[in-house]
């Protein structure tokens, strides 16, 4: 029988099969866990919109969640890092309450008028879903390791509606300057099955307008996209920077974990009112789809930093990345005064880019841009994508992300 061992292919498939089946069911957990979370926070957002008086509970609301992560949620509060942390050196099992409470304080960030996302939540329900199958199939670490990061692909692409992205994404967010490739098939099927099963459950995502006319590859418009990418990349490091130094600040300085998010949820609250508008809390995104359609103030993109920063940094639930899709299309749109590039083109650059910096997932994000804004902007997609990644350092929004190797060749980083 030395012969059958030859072709590694009969080897594989029996564990290939199992894997499509393992992930299938991790992509059907995804979608429902996507499906609801995208739900509540349609109602939510709603909601706030025509009662706008809840906002000023915002405090109240802060100190809520804070209470119940400090008496029930001590060991799912580091979130996405958790994630992170499990697949490097997998320990114990996520608990189940993850899932339920990272969507409660979500949901209760976005009622109450905080600047918040939706990709973290997506992939602690998801992993954190995922997971419990370690208790039915006995995976060891390896195993383990290739399920959660099935999770978050699952999770992250029924979010946003990009199956490719988040196959990368599930790969490239472990480590900066490496991507294994053996659990790149269960991302692939979870990412799919994932996404499918929002459509199916009749969850629709935004549609963002492409670009009418995409230029062709010149001299004049190379050096754009490549300036716009720095400056994307440059704003994704700020971003990332100020949200830890913020969530250092109130750590040093409040002891007490619920008053962290009261505190700063009273500073978010006045900020909406002296500001007079909630463009900036919330998810933003009909300000992101204007920002493809009209020219906005330039300074959207500096507030969305602000008061997102502030929210997150002071313990709020919620994600990142809607935010930092906020901040890359309206700083694209600021961009188009100056660059010889179209809005359109420019929005959807620092769409994906800014979010690419700050994550240090620079193919994900390039994917993404594809999916969402079409093949014929994919040249101009990945050179903002490439620079930005370059230009924001080797800090990002996950503190447990790894750097397996500099991002420069002539400069040495340590872990």
């Amino acid at each position: 029988m030395k012969w059958f061992e030859k072709f590694e292919q009969f080897i594989a498939l029996p564990q290939l099969s199992k894997w499509f089946i393992i992930s299938c069911i991790v992509g059907i957990l995804s979608g429902l866990g996507s499906a609801a979370l995208l739900a509540s926070l349609e109602w939510a957002t709603n909601w706030r919109e025509s009662h706008l008086w809840i906002i000023a509970l915002l405090p109240i609301a802060g100190f809520l969640s804070g209470w119940i992560y400090h008496r029930y949620g001590k060991k799912v509060e580091a979130g996405n890092n958790l994630l992170l942390e499990e697949i490097h050196n997998p320990k114990n099992i996520i608990p189940l309450r993850m899932a339920p409470m990272v969507l409660l304080g979500t949901d209760i960030t976005h009622l109450f008028g905080g600047s918040a996302g939706r990709e973290g939540t997506a992939l602690q329900i998801a992993a954190s879903l995922a997971d419990q199958l370690t208790r039915i199939f006995r995976f060891k670490h390896a195993e383990r390791r290739i399920l959660l990061m099935a999770g978050i692909s699952g999770g992250f692409a029924s979010v946003f509606g990009t199956p490719l992205a988040g196959t990368i994404f599930g790969l490239e967010v472990l480590a900066i300057g490496t991507i294994n490739h053996d659990a790149l098939f269960p991302c692939l099927v979870a990412a799919v099955i994932g996404d499918r099963i929002t459509l199916v459950l009749g969850l629709h995502h935004t549609v963002y307008r492409h670009a009418p006319l995409v230029p062709t590859v010149t001299p004049m418009g190379l050096i754009s996209a490549i300036v716009a990418g720095a400056i994307f990349g440059i704003v994704a490091m700020i971003f990332a920077k100020l949200t830890h130094k913020i969530s250092h600040f109130f750590k040093a300085k409040i002891s007490y974990p619920p008053l962290r998010p009261a505190i700063g949820g009273a500073i978010v609250a006045l900020s909406v009112w002296a500001i007079g508008s909630t463009k900036y809390i919330g998810l933003g995104i009909p300000t992101i789809v204007d920002a493809f359609n009209t020219q906005l103030p330039p300074w959207d993109f500096a507030a969305k930093i602000v008061l997102t920063a502030l929210t997150l940094g002071a313990g709020f639930k919620g994600g990142e990345v809607t935010p930092l899709f906020f901040i890359g299309a309206t700083l694209g749109n600021a961009l188009s005064l100056i660059l010889a590039l179209p809005a359109p083109l420019l929005a959807g650059m620092g769409f994906v880019a800014v979010f690419g910096g700050a994550a240090n997932t620079p193919i994900a994000s390039t994917l993404m841009g594809i999916e969402l804004f079409g093949l014929e902007s994919g040249v101009f997609i990945a050179i903002s994508c490439v620079m930005s990644y370059v230009f924001s350092g080797h800090a990002g929004i996950y503190s447990s992300q790894r750097i397996s190797s500099s991002k420069y060749s002539f400069m040495s980083i340590d872990e």
